[in-house]
Formats: structure tokens, sequence, C-alpha cells
């Protein structure tokens, strides 16, 4: 993929996604947006405490998938996991309540920015060690395939995961067994700090390591949700037909530095400000207005959207923080001795 300014335009034919989808994309690109925006907010008011990794600049990935997704698939997240979840559904209520420590948290309160969970959704775990989680969904792919449900697995990682060992592994494995599951490179073109290109011998990190596996090489720009809405259906319907993984390379920028205690200073302003300007979600919704969605419509989706933010806002607020009695309560599972009887 080439930079921001000489990414080639998408085919943007409307029949092939319909307004309906193409609505609900924007509805959730704007959700995480503002959810994320509040979040940043809260920080600085000192009621989110110690660090958190957003994803501003980011939506159209999770956005694009998890359309595409069905309710009973998986999602398996980084760190960076708030706009996945909340496009997999969970409650923006939960996702600010854990972020904020409080009992009404999808976690309720215990786990953090780091770790949003959400099994009702899908959403199978946010995982701070880098690459730990490509295994796991490789896991659930192979349970999906022995149980015959059809369900697939979609695993987000960053760059910076591919030079990890779990992940050439959780790669190998996957197409050896032609696992159901997804692999997608969100390539922000930083591993925290670094550059991915000056610590990695080939261009694409992602995608140039595909053939290693048998599998084809796909970059999609990962800030237009229609490519990679396209990009996900044709890879989930590859996986339902028994067909085997997908890699696939989404090339996206996040707007701010790695976390909260990072300005970003090491990105060149040239580099960060043509980015900017490839926003997705001011560029998306441009595009519902160029195709005659009226602007009362889009209105009252961002409306309804900044209305249930600052709802759930006020809720999380109001929550207490978990009580005493929750702090043994699932830390400790006995699996292994149960499934050995």
């Amino acid at each position: 993929m080439r930079g921001p300014s000489e990414i080639a335009p998408q085919d943007i034919a409307n029949d092939d996604i319909g307004e309906e989808t193409r609505l609900a994309l924007f509805r959730s690109q704007f959700e995480i947006r503002q959810v994320e925006q509040k979040a940043y907010d809260l920080f600085l008011q000192n009621l989110i405490k110690g660090t958190s990794h957003l994803a501003l600049g980011q939506e159209a990935v999770a956005a694009g998938f998890g359309t595409a997704m069905r309710a009973d698939d998986y999602s398996f997240c980084t760190y960076r996991g708030h706009h996945h979840t909340l496009a997999r559904g969970a409650s923006m209520t939960g996702v600010l309540g854990e972020l904020m420590g409080r009992d009404c948290g999808l976690l309720r309160g215990k786990g953090g920015s780091m770790h949003l969970t959400s099994a009702e959704h899908g959403v199978m775990g946010s995982y701070a060690i880098i690459g730990a989680h490509l295994p796991i969904a490789a896991g659930a792919a192979w349970s999906a395939q022995y149980r015959g449900t059809q369900q697939i697995s979609v695993c987000f990682f960053g760059d910076g995961t591919t030079n990890i060992g779990a992940f050439h592994e959780a790669l190998n494995l996957a197409s050896v067994w032609k696992l159901p599951v997804i692999f997608v490179c969100e390539n922000n073109l930083y591993m925290e700090y670094t550059p991915i290109g000056d610590v990695t011998a080939v261009e694409h990190p992602a995608a140039d390591r595909a053939a290693g596996y048998g599998l084809e090489p796909i970059i999609v720009d990962g800030n237009d949700p229609d490519a990679v809405f396209r990009t996900a259906q044709a890879a989930i319907a590859r996986a339902r037909a028994g067909d085997g993984p997908s890699l696939v390379e989404c090339k996206t920028y996040r707007h701010s530095g790695h976390s909260r205690a990072d300005p970003g200073a090491y990105r060149p302003k040239e580099e960060v400000e043509a980015w900017l300007k490839r926003d997705p979600v001011p560029m998306y919704r441009q595009r519902l207005s160029d195709f005659g969605i009226a602007e009362a419509t889009l209105s009252a989706i961002e409306d309804e959207v900044n209305k249930a933010v600052e709802a759930a806002t006020r809720t999380a607020m109001a929550s207490p923080p978990p009580s005493a009695d929750l702090l043994e309560v699932d830390v400790w599972a006995n699996g292994s001795a149960s499934w050995r009887n």
C-alpha cells in the first residue's frame, strides 16, 4: 500500500452494499468516534485512571468487519480494542464504565481498558500481551470447525505483531488445518513508537508474509469502510465455505500517540497532516451525502449517537466502583482438572 495521497480511489458504486448497510457503517464509525473522544475527555477529568490506547482514526476497520460478521462469530482484540468491542454491539455504558472502573462496566470495573470482553456479543477478549490472542483465535476457529457451526473468528492485531513468533505459528497452523479464521492487521505504520518499516525486512509486514503460509496477500485501504466491508465479506464467505483462513492488511493511521502518555512527537508533521485529511468519519459522511442520502438522515444518526453517549456517561459516572466481594470472582478456573475427568 502507498502513502495516503497515493491511495487509488475506491469504486463507490452503491448497488453492491446498499443504503441500509452504508448507514449502519456510518453509525458504527460515528459511535466509535464519539465514545473514544468521550473517553479522552473523561481521562482529562481524572475519571479514567492509568492509561488506555485509543483508535481514533481507525474506526473504518472495526466498522467494516463488525458490520459484515454474524452475531455468533468471534472477535479477538488487542489492548487497542475499544472500537472492535463497540462495533460488535457492546454497550457504550459497559465500555465507558469499564474504562472508569465502575460496577456497570463490561467486566464490572475489574478489567479496565486493555481487557474489554463481552462474550454475549462475540468479543472474546482484548489482550495486552502482543500476539497472545492469535493462537487463541485459531483455537476458537478450530472449535467451530469441529462443531460444524460455521462460526468464524476474526483476530485483529497491530503491525508490530507480525514480528512476533505467535503470528507465524498461528498462521501456519490455521493454514494447515484450513481453519475458519481471518487475521486482520491494522497497520498504522508504528509499532508503539517505532516505524514498522525500520525493523521489518518487507514493505508490507502482514501481506508480504502471506505467501509463506499459502495465503493470498490482501491489502486494503483501512480508512475506507466500503473497501473493508467488501474484503470482510469475501474473507468471511471463504472461511464459512471451509476454504480456510485469510490474512488482511488494513492500511490505516491513529490520530493520537500510542497511548495517553504519548504525544506522538516522533511522527513527521507532514505525515500526520496527510492522514488527517483522510479521516474516515467525515470522508464517509461526505460519500453518503454524494450518494444522495439526506442531510436530515445523517444528522439524525449523529444526534441519536451523541445523546446515547451522554446518557451512557451519566450512567457510568453514577455507578459505584466494584465491591470488595468481587475480589475473588472470575479470577480462577479449574478447567484442566474438569477436562481430564
